[in-house]
């Protein structure tokens, strides 16, 4: 008998898509989203422990080329009489740097390593999630949360890696990594725009945007 009872996106019917050991993953028969039994998640200082471990040094060129959709989407939507939300900063806020280093304003959110819950109650014209929201518990707060921190007209700019049928899920580096708890189909994101009050939204790559 399964856990996990319902989509933690969309609360849609699941069913079991993927089982290796110790691991058992269902997939969402209306989002189509993919996700890991929650009693297979890390503890909290198994996970933390994970993320002391990437190497995320802001001044690395590689990091900084990765993170550059997402800064030059900003750049180009706004200016820097805008505040922004880096939500999940991690261990090396390299969007933050980036944009501060051009003008920018952001206040910083991360549960481990930068958990300012005073900035979770404040407003904003954009957020910035960056390799984030795949690792979310309830993906259903998370961005019925973040939705409601945006302004009129605010965008969630969002990285992750999209699931879709054409992947072997078996074989699939994404899922290696065991903070990885929640995998979006492009479904999911017209689920997410269509409940969480966002005009439209667009990907390409692992660049994601919703827009107010």
């Amino acid at each position: 008998m399964k856990d996990l009872e319902n989509c933690l996106l969309c609360s849609g019917n699941i069913k079991i898509f993927y089982k290796e050991e110790n691991k058992q993953y269902y997939q969402c028969e209306t989002c189509s989203s993919i996700m890991l039994e929650p009693k297979h998640y890390l503890t909290s200082e198994e996970e933390k422990a994970r993320y002391k471990t990437h190497n995320n040094d802001v001044s690395d060129i590689r990091y900084q080329n990765f993170v550059s959709p997402i800064v030059d989407a900003v750049k180009e939507a706004y200016n820097n009489s805008h505040l922004g939300l880096d939500f999940g900063a991690g261990t090396g806020p390299v969007i933050t740097k980036m944009l501060e280093d051009a003008g920018y304003k952001l206040n910083l959110y991360d549960p481990y390593f930068h958990n300012y819950q005073e900035n979770l109650d404040k407003n904003y014209d954009y957020i910035v999630c960056c390799e984030v929201m795949e690792h979310f518990y309830n993906p259903y707060k998370e961005f019925q949360k973040m939705s409601e921190m945006l302004n009129k007209k605010g965008s969630l700019f969002c990285m992750t890696s999209l699931y879709d049928e054409s992947i072997n899920f078996e074989t699939w580096h994404y899922k290696r990594d065991d903070t990885h708890v929640f995998f979006y189909h492009k479904k999911a994101l017209d689920w997410i725009r269509d409940h969480f009050d966002f005009s439209e939204v667009t990907s390409k790559d692992k660049f994601i945007a919703f827009k107010k």
